[in-house]
């Protein structure tokens, strides 16, 4: 690699520049049913002067068309497949009928390269969330198949500008800015996953916006990458937590220092601008002990209107209290394997094996002694019924566990319930218990959200009657 390239390919991924984001990211309005296309493209990813690159995106373009109902709409969408492989679409985070969920091999058969799948739901819960390839996705979600969807409030909050912001990395060749097309590698697989080495916000790895000091913006956060964990600061912004993955909280939780945002997550952010008029506020990231800019935010001018307050609570999805968990059914989920755990035997297509066998077949992780989807759930479940949810983590590293279809929360230490959410970050080495209602009927997909241990065994389902 020549000199050149490493000093690009360090300054890509470290730097944000204040540089206008490019007109990629189409709108899409609810008028009935319209075509989405999944097909190859080029985009320039990397900066002017080298290649642009080829990746697969919704529409040809990449973050794709973002999706934008009001909260109860229907949303119809024929997909057409123009990639050379078979695809779906997942609706991550939508209470959705099953039928339309989108996983491959679960919930309807792959859309063959040709063929359309037609796409219709109710988007029942205002927030945000987003769509993403739902076969083959350690490949396909990597090349940039994946777009934003917003349900909004009834009523608008009040802001002064809202920006979509699809945090990813990309795993690139700096000589010929192509992605790196080992999707199966073995250390990702086994390790953290497919951790990239170019962080784009919006396809853009420079992404900046142009904002008044004193304004007060909607940051809609979205982690669509492989693997990557973001860490999260502010700087130059004043800001509050008003939901995740989604759900509205009861009260907005004060930003005070960084947060996580594991892989599938997504956090509602209200910041009022605090830099000065002609200095940059930023959304920062943590990368090996630094803090870099993720999005940058310069203030050309000063806002005309007057200071406000905490913000208010975003108006409340529909979703059942759960306080009493003394009869709720009892389900323990026990992760082991990949590099430096104790994984010894597993059973993988029936058949078990020992762990050198297992990574000889490119399988690392196991979920209860078993490796992959098996044909009996994790647990049959009668609707309405309510669960607590054992997650022992004995592996050597985190996993982002999204669980389809329904909601649930975490049982905190002291027995509390945290918030609503769809994808739990489960740390290395300690024991998590989520609660939920299964209350939406069909076979629902719970799996690590780090594609490549996807790949390698961390998929299982449970089944509401």
């Amino acid at each position: 690699m020549t000199q050149s390239r490493r000093t690009f390919l360090k300054g890509a991924t470290a730097l944000g520049a204040a540089a206008a984001m490019p007109p990629r990211m189409g709108w899409a309005q609810n008028t009935g049913f319209s075509q989405i296309a999944a097909r190859p493209a080029s985009m320039q990813l990397a900066p002017e002067g080298y290649a642009q690159t080829d990746v697969w995106g919704y529409d040809g373009i990449m973050p794709g068309p973002t999706i934008r109902v009001a909260k109860g709409a229907r949303v119809q969408r024929q997909f057409v497949n123009e990639l050379p492989q078979a695809s779906s679409i997942h609706w991550h985070g939508i209470r959705i009928d099953n039928a339309m969920d989108g996983v491959s091999g679960l919930t309807q058969d792959a859309v063959e390269p040709g063929q359309t799948f037609d796409y219709d739901f109710v988007a029942p819960d205002a927030g945000t969330y987003w769509f993403h390839a739902h076969n083959q996705s350690v490949e396909q979600v990597a090349r940039g198949l994946y777009g934003a969807l917003i349900v909004e409030e009834d009523e608008a909050p009040d802001i002064d500008q809202e920006e979509i912001l699809l945090l990813d990395d990309w795993l690139i060749n700096p000589e010929t800015a192509q992605i790196d097309d080992y999707f199966d590698a073995s250390h990702d697989r086994s390790h953290a996953g497919r951790n990239g080495n170019f962080i784009t916000t919006n396809g853009d790895y420079q992404f900046s916006s142009d904002v008044k000091q004193g304004d007060r913006l909607r940051l809609r956060l979205i982690n669509a990458s492989n693997a990557r964990i973001f860490v999260l600061n502010l700087a130059g912004l004043d800001g509050w937590v008003l939901a995740y993955d989604g759900m509205p909280l009861d009260a907005p939780e004060k930003v005070d220092g960084q947060f996580p945002l594991a892989p599938g997550q997504r956090v509602d952010l209200f910041v009022d601008v605090t830099a000065e008029e002609g200095e940059v506020a930023y959304l920062l990231r943590t990368l090996d002990e630094q803090l870099l800019p993720q999005a940058a935010f310069p203030v050309t001018a000063r806002s005309s209107g007057a200071t406000r307050g905490a913000p208010q609570p975003l108006p409340p999805n529909q979703s059942e209290r759960i306080s009493d968990l003394s009869s709720a059914t009892a389900v323990t989920l026990r992760m082991e394997g990949g590099a430096m755990g104790r994984l010894s035997t597993a059973i993988l297509n029936g058949e078990e094996m020992t762990f050198r066998q297992l990574a000889d077949a490119n399988q690392f992780w196991s979920f209860n002694g078993v490796i992959g989807m098996t044909d009996s759930p994790l647990a049959s479940l009668s609707r309405g019924e309510l669960v607590r949810l054992r997650i022992e983590n004995e592996t050597r590293f985190p996993h982002a566990m999204h669980l389809h279809g329904v909601h649930f929360r975490e049982v905190l230490d002291d027995g509390q319930l945290g918030p609503l959410r769809d994808t739990l970050l489960s740390f290395a080495g300690r024991t998590t218990e989520i609660a939920f209602r299964a209350d939406n009927p069909g076979k629902w997909l719970f799996h690590c959200h780090m594609l490549s241990h996807a790949e390698a065994g961390m998929r299982t389902w449970i089944d509401v009657a």
